[in-house]
Formats: structure tokens, sequence, C-alpha cells
């Protein structure tokens, strides 16, 4: 997580002084952007929550998403249009200026709906919406969860002007 500090800082600072708050809600980064984005000190400033949805139980549960909001959107995990859905709902539901959202298969296998290890969709909501696929090409769990966490980090950074 060392490595994602200094982005999550650059994004903190920004949000302070911008008077906005972000939502987390990340699946296979299992709370790697959230701890980032807390790990800053004044992070109550702009952090409102974060959600780990890593199961449906989950996704029901904290987000509210049922399998019905699924089929009317045709969206299956670990697509760009899920990950929007994610950011949308968390934003929503946390009352948030923004929401960062990612899903993917961190590894050592891919998962059950036919994506490898180590693809992801990061999404972020809010003044503009952005969505974008990684593919590390890696079975390495970790550095999977790390390089899904800087997606995401980087894809806010942008969007502040950091």
């Amino acid at each position: 997580m060392q490595s994602l500090l200094p982005l999550a800082a650059k994004c903190g600072a920004a949000l302070k002084r911008r008077k906005e708050t972000i939502a987390v809600a990340e699946s296979s980064a299992g709370g790697l952007i959230a701890a980032a984005l807390l790990a800053v000190p004044g992070a109550s400033a702009y952090f409102v929550g974060g959600a780990v949805v890593y199961t449906k139980q989950a996704r029901e549960a904290l987000l509210g998403i049922t399998p019905d909001d699924l089929e009317e959107f045709r969206i299956r995990p670990a697509t760009e249009g899920y990950a929007l859905l994610l950011a949308r709902t968390a934003r929503e539901r946390m009352r948030a200026d923004w929401a960062l959202a990612e899903t993917g298969a961190t590894g050592p296998t891919g998962n059950r709906y036919g994506d490898a290890a180590g693809h992801a969709c990061v999404a972020l909501v809010g003044a503009k919406d952005a969505a974008a696929t990684i593919e590390t090409k890696s079975a390495d769990r970790e550095a999977n969860m790390r390089a899904f966490a800087r997606a995401a980090l980087e894809m806010l950074a942008k969007e502040l002007g950091v």
C-alpha cells in the first residue's frame, strides 16, 4: 500500500481544496483504494465511506444492488458498465460528490465469468463519468490488487487535475 500513498495524498489534498467528498465501492482491490485515501491526514474532510463489494450478498447488503438491477442493464461483474453502476450507486447512497469503483479478477486464476487474472474495470463518477479496463496479464494477486487500486486513484487524480 505504501506505493499508493503519494497519489492518494495528492487526491486528498485536491478534494479538500475543492471542498468535495468521495465514496468508494471496490471488489478485488480489497479495500486498498479506501485505505490509501484514509491514510492521508485529514481524510475526514473528504472521505464519506467505502465498501468492499466482493460478493453478491455484499452488493445487495451494502449497496442495495439486486440481481434485477443487473438484468436491467445487462451487465455482469468485471465490466466497465458494472463498475459505473457500483460508482453511481455508492455516490448516491453515500451522498458524495465523487465515487470510485473497481471490479475484477486478481488471481491467481480468473473469475467465474471468464475474465483472466489481472483483468479489472475501474470507474469514476462525479462532475464527469469515466471507466477503463485494466489488463495486467499477471497472476500475482497482491500486485494486481495494487495495480487496480493505482488505476482507480490515477483516474481520480487525472479528473482532479493533480
